[in-house]
């Protein structure tokens, strides 16, 4: 999928294997990894592993780069992924920690969430973050979403489990 979105700060475009490095800065930082599902990468050839296996061409994923106009670096990476089972769209982004609290994550979602409804119908974005992680709420209040219900989730090496807030937004 060749996608290309712009905004004020962001260039915004599929990753690829080139991008390992870019995305072991953030992918390999304890801070930036403590709430994600996945680990924190070891080393950029496992960072080069997990790019193989994105498929940049699944129309129900739309998870993108977000280089920084400014710099020309690529930042961070989120977007939305249609979950047929429920007929909505899952919220997910990280970012690059010496990025945070510039409000790049909601400009960035807010961009791809409009390039997508241009094409497919969206019925609700849903997101879930762990209740002390204090910044992706705020993330999600920019999103327009709002309190669903109580969750938790385990990262997938089982390594913690959090109580969880379950956000949505429906249009």
């Amino acid at each position: 999928m060749n996608v290309k979105i712009e905004t004020d700060r962001l260039l915004i475009r599929p990753v690829t294997v080139n991008d390992a490095e870019a995305i072991f800065k953030w992918a390999s930082d304890p801070d930036v990894t403590k709430y994600m599902i996945y680990g924190t990468h070891p080393n950029v050839e496992h960072t080069r592993q997990w790019l193989e296996t994105l498929d940049i061409n699944d129309e129900d994923s739309y998870d993108l780069g977000f280089v920084y106009k400014e710099t020309g670096e690529l930042v961070g990476m989120g977007g939305i992924v249609y979950r047929k089972e429920d007929d909505n769209w899952v919220v997910g982004y990280n970012l690059r920690k010496d990025y945070w609290g510039r409000g790049l994550v909601p400009e960035a979602i807010n961009a791809i969430i409009d390039h997508v409804r241009k094409q497919r119908e969206v019925r609700s974005i849903v997101g879930q973050f762990a209740d002390e992680n204090v910044k992706s709420k705020r993330v999600m209040e920019k999103l327009g979403m709002s309190f669903l219900k109580d969750s938790e989730y385990t990262k997938l090496d089982g390594s913690a489990t959090f109580k969880a807030k379950v956000y949505i937004k429906e249009y």
